[in-house]
């Protein structure tokens, strides 16, 4: 199957595209498919079986290692490494000196003097290394390795059957070494979907031969693979704000960085022009810039450390403006929406099931007797509660579960449709990635060697 090449588009190199799939879509710069099973049928797959999901493209990835290596996340990053153990991951934050975030992902401590990071926009990380003289190296390792998700009730069978051993031994966000299909991979328990998962990393050339055993193991527990339209559904659900999606890398909060970017990566500055669309009136794209508290990350910032936004972040944290909640939309008012396709005058934007893909940042205005007191991003379709919902990073004063609020639907200079919305809990989800496995039933039918 020939897939379009594009200097800045590519599908994974390592994963063969799915027979099946025929039609495909776009994720930022990779070509992936859009659907294997249907996208209901996806989308039920991690709160009743478990889905497989490739992000070795998706994810850019860095290796620094060296005596300085757990200083320079350190000194970069807005949470905590009072305890940051060897086989221990954390969701690292980090800002500008103005408190905006430019990049956030997962750290995972490999050893005394290794730690693998991986994240969307990964250049922010590399700036600040190479300008802090640390005492270490950093490899940027792009598809020379992968990554592979296993997410859902079933994951810990399939996982156990793909690596012929138990898997119990290591909590939420701890990760230890060990063999699928055969091949050495870093196995580390986490939960994107929200249920209990698994994230595995590991070598490029194994990538096929891991997903395979994957697959091959997850058949009897009826796994899935996710295609594109579905895979952002959990974001939602269980609350993962995206860059891009729910807010925009804060780029500009460094004259230096833009000028390091001018120089090795003049792609991203094409995020310069990135679409905004929706009911929010944006004058620049500074107003994107969100600080971790406006996203639910108020909690992992700590003062126990000196870090880049330190100082700006100090007042933010004890007096927050925003938080972020879930918005439960009012059935009616969707279903108007739709109905007026059916209508002779001009109908209101459409709403993509079960979300807007990649074709820009939607931002819709909320408010509360005509005075904006939040904005709405991620706007989905939940088929798991049959709601229509979205994440708000809203007003402190708003922000009690219950509260009624207005999302204006639509773009500036067409018909706006006022959509009655209540305030829900961020996750909106129950999260169970911290499920005790030790509980779960043992399904094993392979041993190692067979």
């Amino acid at each position: 199957m020939t897939v379009p090449s594009h200097p800045y588009i590519e599908i994974n190199p390592h994963i063969p595209p799915a027979p099946a799939a025929s039609t495909w879509t776009r994720f930022i710069h990779q070509l992936e498919p859009y659907e294997f099973t249907g996208w209901i049928d996806e989308s039920r797959s991690w709160k009743e079986t478990a889905y497989i999901g490739d992000w070795s493209s998706l994810s850019n990835k860095v290796v620094v290692k060296g005596p300085d290596a757990i200083r320079f996340f350190e000194a970069i990053s807005v949470n905590s490494f009072a305890k940051f153990e060897v086989g221990q991951a954390k969701h690292s934050i980090q800002c500008a000196q103005d408190g905006k975030i430019v990049s956030e992902g997962v750290l995972m401590r490999l050893g005394e003097d290794e730690v693998k990071f991986t994240s969307g926009p990964i250049y922010w990380t590399e700036y600040q290394f190479e300008k802090g003289g640390y005492d270490a190296t950093l490899e940027q390792r792009g598809t020379n390795d992968f990554i592979i998700q296993i997410q859902g009730p079933a994951s810990l069978h399939i996982l156990e059957n793909a690596s012929g051993e138990l898997q119990r031994d290591y909590g939420f966000m701890r990760l230890r070494q060990i063999r699928v299909g055969g091949a050495p991979v870093w196995s580390l328990r986490q939960g994107m979907s929200g249920e209990l998962g698994f994230e595995l990393h590991g070598r490029g050339e194994d990538a096929l031969t891991v997903h395979n055993a994957l697959l091959e193991a997850g058949a009897s527990f009826n796994v899935r693979r996710l295609g594109g339209r579905a895979k952002m559904v959990n974001h939602v659900e269980a609350c993962f704000p995206t860059p891009l999606v729910d807010y925009m890398p804060a780029l500009h909060s460094d004259p230096a960085f833009v000028a390091f970017l001018e120089q090795r990566y003049p792609e991203m500055l094409a995020l310069d022009h990135y679409p905004v669309l929706g009911s929010h009136r944006v004058e620049e794209q500074r107003a994107l810039y969100r600080d971790p508290t406006e996203l639910g990350w108020r909690k992992s910032i700590k003062f126990d450390h000196e870090f880049v936004g330190c100082d700006a972040l100090r007042p933010t944290v004890s007096s927050p403006r925003r938080k972020m909640v879930t918005l439960v939309w009012d059935k009616e008012d969707v279903k108007s929406v739709y109905a007026s396709l059916f209508d002779a005058a001009e109908p209101y934007s459409f709403m993509e099931m079960p979300r807007a893909l990649f074709d820009g940042l939607a931002i819709d205005s909320v408010t509360v007797n005509d005075r904006e007191i939040g904005v709405s991003t991620s706007r989905c379709y939940s088929y798991h509660f049959r709601d229509m919902l979205s994440l708000c990073s809203i007003d402190c004063e708003h922000a009690d579960i219950g509260s009624r609020v207005t999302v204006w639907w639509g773009s500036r200079g067409q018909p706006l449709k006022e959509i009655r919305a209540t305030v829900a809990a961020a996750p909106y989800k129950r999260d169970n990635r911290r499920i005790d496995v030790a509980s779960l039933p043992i399904l094993l039918q392979k041993s190692p060697g067979s």
